[in-house]
């Protein structure tokens, strides 16, 4: 099938699929996620189980021990990792790729009940959480009030504002830090348990025994029915203070006679930090297949709600937001786009002299990326930094199929030939070499398709966005710029215009035609010294210039991971990271720190879901970011 010749006998055709590409390519911009990494990462699911007080080493003798050797039946499993401190216990499991994760998930959780039977005494279930590298923390949720003690701020936070979550597509959240659970504390004075003859058991048994949750059922009378409302719970904390503790012979005793009952929090293992202050946050997640851009959009516009759900003196805010660095990443590839479309049209227009012949180059290349965009978005692509990578890299290839076609054009109008006649023998001629050019270039993506786990998950979405430009790259210089310039293209105008540079042109030819006739007289010599001298050049390169999976990149943020010395309390850690944040003020100078966060110690063994997104050894580490 001759494309040239069908498109100059239909060009309306092709204007009806170029308004088609466009029409798609508008919806596909609207509807296409926006993350920055391609989906990737091995397929890992974790198990953290808490168990309040006990040591690092009970966590793995009695718990964590207990799961590993209850998890080395369950098929699929690459490898298994456990990590201990006091409280908690988290333990890893990677699987192959080609793993199916639901049925994974089910034999986990089947083991988890296996292995609950052998259990220590008050052990709560663990949880069991699938995650990859797709589940990011895109932001930090920061809750601050000058009148309100942290735990107050995290049971709020718990209990009104992270159940919105729920309803916020693709958000998922672990709980807040930096604040603990709330708990009724029962303070005991020992001198007047000993004074009365009682024991701490027998103040546990009577807190039991005076509230206690029981069915009651309903009573019929005559001919309704009722339904019977118990007071065995109490309602207000301060009610157990009148739970008996001893009755019978003697004075009775009550709860009020020898404690004092408290509205307080557990014991604090960690502190969160925002801005160099006690805060609570909560770390913003997407689920793996959500689209970064989404999640911080719907989080931004529940702000307000979420704001309306808690009291006035706490202020919510979304920090640290992850998204505009795919945002700058859009930016720079439209701008270089722009850029590279001027400077071509100057190019063209410098060599040869007709402003339409440039029009007609720079309009190939937003037709073609676009192209690129629909047809990434049908091969369930996403816009990421990978992606927008491999549209940067074509668009100095993109250029030349366009540029090659007008410049050959241009050679046969001069030659005397009408301008149909010209655009089609113009753009025949070297249709099998544009379409090598093509295929050379597409060859060196190939490997990628080979690879595997996360340098393929990496590269292939690049080598497909380069690819699909190319492509239509390609199909356009056949179909649209043979339309466009039987359209704009003037014969009279091409033959009056001369190039801005052809006196100095053809004296760079000149010279260029002399050099290339004395070279061909030793051509073996000089391929031998080209290909020893390229071979040399590029393996000295390659041992010099090193190797990462990512570019450096300034993003304007950087993360700390402090260490002070074993045992040290986490009081002393928290004063060490605030000289350090004042630190880094001086030295950044004033102003220049937006904003900072931090955690301090160990995440409490109440909010075990937090441990696979910060984990610290003890007391005695911090993350600074």
């Amino acid at each position: 099938m001759d494309l040239i010749k069908s498109a100059l006998r239909k060009p309306i055709s092709v204007m009806v699929a170029l308004i088609g590409i466009a029409f798609f390519s508008i919806m596909t911009l609207r509807v296409m996620p926006i993350d920055i990494f391609p989906k990737m990462g091995t397929p890992t699911i974790y198990v953290a189980q808490p168990y309040g007080g006990l040591s690092a080493e009970q966590m793995e003798g009695y718990l964590s021990s207990i799961f590993e050797q209850h998890f080395i039946y369950i098929t699929g499993i690459k490898k298994m990792e456990s990590r201990s401190v006091q409280s908690m216990s988290l333990i890893k499991l990677e699987f192959h790729e080609d793993t199916n994760m639901a049925e994974a998930m089910a034999q986990i959780v089947a083991q988890v009940n296996r292995a609950s039977g052998k259990m220590p005494p008050g052990t709560i279930a663990p949880f069991v959480v699938r995650y990859d590298a797709g589940n990011v923390p895109v932001g930090q949720l920061v809750f601050s009030s000058e009148t309100r003690p942290l735990s107050e701020i995290q049971d709020l936070a718990v209990k009104r504002v992270r159940p919105m979550f729920s309803s916020l597509p693709g958000v998922s959240s672990p709980p807040p830090v930096g604040g603990n659970q709330r708990s009724i504390v029962i303070d005991v004075d020992p001198v007047k348990l000993k004074s009365y003859g009682l024991s701490t058991e027998d103040v546990v048994e009577a807190l039991a025994q005076g509230n206690l949750l029981t069915p009651s059922g309903s009573i019929r009378i005559g001919d309704k029915e009722y339904l019977t409302k118990p007071n065995s719970v109490v309602r207000n904390y301060k009610e157990l203070e009148n739970i008996p503790i001893r009755l019978g012979a003697g004075a009775s005793v009550y709860m009020k006679d020898l404690a004092e009952v408290k509205n307080s929090a557990d014991i604090t293992t960690g502190y969160g930090h925002v801005n160099n202050q006690r805060s609570v946050y909560i770390p913003v997640t997407k689920r793996s297949n959500a689209s970064t851009w989404s999640v911080v959009k719907n989080i931004k516009s529940e702000l307000p709600t979420m704001q309306e759900s808690i009291p006035e003196d706490i202020k919510v805010s979304f920090a640290f937001d992850q998204s505009g660095y795919v945002i700058r990443s859009l930016q720079n590839v439209l701008s270089e786009g722009i850029i590279a479309a001027i400077l071509t049209g100057l190019m063209v227009f410098l060599f040869l002299g007709d402003w339409r012949s440039s029009l007609v180059v720079v309009m190939n290349i937003p037709i073609a990326i676009l192209t690129s965009l629909v047809v990434l978005y049908l091969f369930g692509q996403t816009i990421n930094v990978m992606t927008l990578v491999g549209l940067a890299l074509s668009i100095g290839v993109l250029v030349d199929e366009a540029t090659v076609t007008i410049e050959n054009i241009h050679s046969h109008l001069e030659k005397g030939k009408s301008l149909p006649k010209a655009i089609y023998d113009g753009t025949k001629e070297i249709v099998l070499a544009k379409l090598l050019i093509v295929l050379s270039i597409l060859a060196v993506f190939v490997p990628s398709f080979f690879m595997s786990g996360i340098p393929r998950q990496m590269f292939v979405p690049l080598s497909l966005a380069v690819s699909f430009a190319m492509i239509a790259s390609f199909i356009l210089s056949q179909t649209f710029v043979p339309v466009v310039s039987n359209w704009l293209l003037k014969k009279e105008k091409i033959k009056s215009s001369k190039p801005l540079v052809e006196k100095h042109l053809k004296r760079v030819i000149e010279k260029y035609e002399a050099f290339l006739s004395k070279a061909m007289q030793r051509i073996k010599l000089i391929s031998v010294v080209y290909l020893l001298a390229g071979f040399g050049l590029s393996a000295l390169l390659f041992l010099s210039i090193g190797s990462e999976l990512f570019p450096k990149v300034d993003a304007g943020q950087f993360q700390m991971r402090l260490s002070a010395e074993d045992g040290t309390r986490i009081e002393v850690t928290e004063r060490i990271v605030q000289d350090l944040h004042r630190d880094i003020e001086g030295l950044l100078g004033e102003g220049e720190l937006e904003i900072s966060s931090g955690f301090i110690g160990t995440v409490p063994s109440a909010y075990p879901a937090a441990t696979t997104y910060i984990w610290n050894n003890g007391s005695h580490v911090a993350n600074i970011k």
